[in-house]
């Protein structure tokens, strides 16, 4: 039988994701456990990046899976389910989100969440990954230099319950995730693909030589981006390489 995930809810921390590795030095949590804080004080974006929180108002936490049968070249399937759960969850509570490639969470044209994945490897499996997750829940205001963020509260004006959404999304998560170690992967694919912003249509994208005008094609087994230009040629990005234009 599997153990009961431990919910850790610090009152304040750096980084949920650091406190969780710290935690993972000492003795090994069970499966699907979580770090959770209303007081992050410099979460992690992805390489590069910080994700700014206000105190009390947003969700910000990490869980610790061990998908040891899944393979390093197939690790952005973790991705695509969690971000495929994110949208599941915010449906039940009326919110429409798109997920912006990678692993973006947007409303409209505007970022509501995150997600960073870090995975540790053995050979060519994943020994134990790290998921964390920021979504902008009850804040109002963000700092200047933030391009475009936007939070539920923005939407709605009603405050929202962080117990409530987390208690929802952590068990959609754990649902996906049985998917992935059950190899029910078309599912999870058909939930990413579905949701992805500017999935119809042609739109702006900048790479290294430039704006140009493409559609969108396919995801790749490795989560590469796949996009038809005006010319009817195919490229595949992998990530940074290319950016929408916003």
């Amino acid at each position: 039988m599997q153990e009961t995930p431990e919910i850790i809810q610090p009152a304040k921390t750096t980084s949920t994701s650091t406190y969780l590795k710290e935690l993972l030095k000492q003795r090994k949590l069970p499966e699907c456990s979580v770090v959770i804080t209303n007081n992050q004080t410099e979460g992690k974006g992805q390489p590069g990046n910080r994700w700014e929180t206000e105190s009390g108002k947003n969700l910000t936490f990490s869980m610790i899976l061990y998908p040891y049968e899944i393979k390093a070249s197939e690790q952005f399937i973790i991705s695509k389910a969690v971000s495929a759960a994110i949208v599941k969850t915010l449906k039940k509570f009326n919110i429409n989100t798109t997920i912006k490639w990678p692993n973006d969470i947007y409303i409209g044209d505007k970022k509501l969440g995150g997600i960073l994945i870090e995975n540790t490897l053995s050979g060519q499996t994943i020994d134990q990954c790290i998921v964390g997750i920021g979504l902008n829940i009850n804040q109002e205001n963000f700092p200047d230099y933030l391009p475009n963020p936007v939070s539920i509260k923005n939407i709605t004006g009603k405050e929202t319950d962080l117990l409530t959404i987390f208690s929802t999304l952590h068990e959609t998560i754990s649902g996906y995730y049985d998917r992935i170690m059950d190899k029910k992967h078309q599912k999870i694919d058909r939930d990413y693909t579905e949701h992805l912003y500017r999935k119809s249509g042609s739109h702006l994208y900048r790479d290294k030589t430039g704006i140009f005008k493409a559609e969108f094609q396919s995801i790749g087994p490795a989560g590469h981006l796949f996009l038809k230009r005006e010319d009817g040629s195919v490229t595949g990005y992998a990530f940074k390489e290319v950016a929408h234009v916003l």
